[in-house]
This record gives structure tokens, C-alpha cells and sequence, in this order.
């Protein structure tokens, strides 16, 4: 798919994880000029795949991991849930009495299409579901922030590209001052001053 714009992010196994995906999801959409069917269907779809990621038995350290993408040629939002559990989801017909097995149904009517590939590295999967939003009009937001408010999931501009944040910590310098160490997805670690200005785009 050709993305026009994607972004990523992360989420601890805890229960309101699927609520801050949600947030995170309208904020986004928002953004993007969404229009309340869409908006509230995206919701649907993404809170369920991140319910069933959160339920997928995985070591508790393990994240879930979280992309929302749109693709200006074929119009489609894509929503990806990404898990390290083991197993593949399958549509299930539940009975009356059954609690469970009704969500995956449910991604099932609202999307234009839905999928499960094998997770980069062969740990776990990802589960997918495209929805058609031909008159979306998603434009990069990027805004140049101090060193110590980027947040894991966001993209920083470094070396002339844009990289995905994988953790964040800071440390005190001989100085006195506060160093703010980045983890990216490719290359080493990023040491800055808190104040350092960066280009950033996605959500904190």
C-alpha cells in the first residue's frame, strides 16, 4: 500500500491501552478531516484489534504495536495491530451465551478487507483491516519541539531522515544538566541537551 502518511506507535499490555488507541485514533483523524461515520467506524475496528492483541497470550513485557495509515491511491485507511502472541485469530460463530468470539465478527463487517500476516523477525502477528476513505486528506504535522518532550512512537528528523522513537530516557551530564538519550529504530542512540531543538511529526 502507498502510504501518503503513516504513524506509529506503542502500547503497554495493561486494559486502557485499547481506550488511549482510541484517543490516539480520533486525535489523528481529526486531523485528517475525517468525517464522523468514518471516524467512529475507524474507532470500532481499532479498538477491537487491540483488545484481541491485549488478550493474546505474551509475555507481559511485550507491547503491542499500533499503525494507522492511509494510502491517497487507492483511498484506503489501514489500521494494523501488531502482537507477540502465538496463533492466528479466526472468525468464530458464538452462541447466545457466549461473552466472547463476537469482536473479529465485527472487524470483519465494518472493513473493506482484513488480514493477519506473520510479524517482522517471526514473533507473534499482525492483524489488519483496511477501510475505504476516498475524501481523507491526511497531511504530516510537523512541529519542532525541545529534546525532553519527544515521546516514544513519535518520528524525529536525524541525519537527513525521519526515525521512529523506540524509547526515551534522560540522564544528568557531568554539568549538572539533563541529557535526553533517543532510541531509534535504525542507527545508534541520540544523546541531546533537553532543550535541543527537533523536527517532529505523530502523536505524543
Amino acid at each position: 500500500m502507498a502510504a501518503l502518511i503513516d504513524v506509529s506507535f506503542r502500547l503497554s499490555r495493561r486494559p486502557r491501552s485499547a481506550a488511549r488507541a482510541r484517543a490516539a485514533l480520533r486525535a489523528l483523524l481529526g486531523d485528517w478531516g475525517a468525517g464522523d461515520d468514518l471516524l467512529h467506524t475507524a474507532e470500532l475496528v481499532l479498538s477491537e484489534l487491540v483488545t484481541n492483541a491485549l488478550r493474546a497470550p505474551a509475555p507481559s513485557d511485550r507491547q503491542v504495536g499500533v499503525r494507522i495509515a492511509h494510502s491517497s491511491t487507492d483511498g484506503l485507511l489501514r489500521l494494523e495491530v501488531s502482537d507477540a502472541g502465538s496463533g492466528r485469530p479466526e472468525l468464530r460463530h458464538p452462541g447466545a451465551e457466549d461473552e466472547r468470539g463476537r469482536g473479529l465478527r465485527l472487524v470483519d463487517a465494518l472493513s473493506h478487507r482484513w488480514g493477519v500476516t506473520a510479524r517482522a523477525g517471526g514473533i507473534g502477528k499482525t492483524v489488519w483491516s483496511e477501510l475505504k476513505a476516498p475524501d481523507l486528506l491526511p497531511t504530516p504535522s510537523t512541529r519542532e519541539v525541545a529534546a525532553v518532550t519527544v515521546s516514544p512512537g513519535q518520528q524525529v528528523r536525524v541525519w537527513g531522515a525521519w526515525r521512529a522513537v523506540r524509547s526515551v530516557r534522560t540522564a544528568r551530564h557531568a554539568t549538572g544538566g539533563l541529557t535526553v538519550v533517543l532510541a531509534l529504530d535504525e542507527g545508534p542512540p541520540l544523546h541531546l541537551a533537553a532543550a535541543e531543538p527537533l523536527a517532529v511529526r505523530g502523536l505524543p
